[in-house]
């Protein structure tokens, strides 16, 4: 297992050693978490299936592994356990919460939504207490180890995950959870309480499974919104962020990074994500939303935390042209000099984004993005 660090041990842009050598793609996100200076640029990549199969296709490549090796996309291997029972035990059309999804079609692709949400009627604690809640005996954690057994270690590998309150919104649906938070705080601290108990110890499973090989954690909830927060500082710090700094704390004690997800206007959270909880990647920088100013995030956080995504994806990746995407490339490079940068998108790429723009951004942050 590599030695237990403390997160503001390796959370410091200087070059402490420069790589001459090509490095591997572990190498380069084991770099800029540990404070040093990679190779290159690292790259990653996060789409849709739908923009996956074309891109695919438009590459003649056979699968994503191989997109990314003609890519160069320092992609990340995510391994898991085996669910037992993948339904629950009272409802086989459900998943292992009870919840049931049906895949909407919104005319360019699909995606999985929650259409069943079975804590939608609970009026009480009791309610809460009663329903049948999945427990991680549900769970084989077996091929976790036999996958990092075999490992090549080319790839930095991410797994376990937390993200309650999207899990909280399909148990209860989104608009009764949001009320909750005001209306029906215990029945939310009793929810969250369940699900923060499972996490523990599924993730606690993972991270020695892993047997020290594990690089990331993700952890996540969307905080904002296109235009500003979707709850206030002082929710999130109520209901939130009490279960992330625990969940993190696990990651750190098992020495694992922990890389965070929160979409849109989410600059007010920063500090404490980044202080309290203790992250340690940023994702995926949707700058433009209020306050999300990528310089000023640099000149604010690039100290302490790595900077993942960047590249628009609601204009440049799907409206703009090939050279607005090179200049986007180059304009990210110009802002985060000093910091520490990831190149991918900000979120999934959608259908309507044209092959040639991906390609393009690859291609020049492969070209330009050396740093040796």
């Amino acid at each position: 297992m590599r030695p237990i660090m403390s997160a503001r041990l390796f959370l410091t842009p200087r070059v402490h050693e420069v790589h001459t050598m090509e490095m591997t793609s572990r190498e380069r996100w084991l770099a800029l978490l540990e404070g040093h200076r990679p190779d290159r640029i690292p790259t990653d990549y996060w789409a849709t299936e739908e923009f996956s199969r074309r891109l695919r296709e438009a590459l003649g490549c056979e699968d994503d592994e191989a997109v990314a090796r003609r890519l160069h996309i320092d992609r990340l291997r995510v391994v898991g356990p085996r669910c037992r029972l993948p339904h629950h035990p009272d409802d086989p059309e459900a998943d292992i919460w009870g919840v049931r999804h049906q895949m909407v079609d919104y005319g360019t692709g699909s995606y999985n939504e929650a259409v069943h949400h079975p804590l939608a009627g609970a009026t009480s604690v009791a309610d809460i207490e009663r329903y049948r809640w999945p427990g991680v005996e549900n769970f084989d954690f077996q091929p976790v180890r036999e996958a990092l057994k075999t490992d090549d270690g080319l790839r930095a590998v991410r797994a376990g995950h937390y993200e309650p309150f999207l899990l909280y919104c399909s148990l209860r649906g989104m608009e009764q959870a949001y009320e909750d938070l005001l209306l029906n705080p215990e029945i939310a601290e009793a929810i969250l309480g369940q699900l923060l108990a499972f996490f523990l110890e599924y993730n606690r499973r993972i991270f020695e499974a892993g047997q020290g090989r594990i690089d990331l954690f993700y952890l996540a909830e969307d905080l904002g919104a296109q235009t500003g927060p979707l709850i206030s500082l002082e929710l999130y710090r109520r209901f939130l962020r009490p279960g992330q700094q625990a969940m993190a704390r696990l990651a750190r004690d098992h020495g694992v990074h922990v890389f965070y997800h929160t979409d849109g206007a989410a600059a007010v959270f920063l500090p404490d994500l980044i202080d309290v909880v203790g992250i340690e990647v940023l994702n995926p920088i949707q700058w433009r939303c209020p306050g999300m100013d990528r310089q000023a995030l640099a000149a604010g956080h690039g100290d302490k935390v790595v900077f993942h995504g960047a590249m628009d994806n609601q204009q440049t990746l799907p409206g703009g042209s090939i050279d607005d995407v090179r200049r986007e490339v180059e304009e990210n490079m110009a802002l985060f000099n000093g910091a520490r940068w990831i190149c991918a998108p900000c979120h999934n790429i959608q259908p309507v984004t044209p092959v040639e723009n991906v390609i393009a951004m690859y291609e020049h942050i492969h070209a330009i993005g050396r740093l040796n």
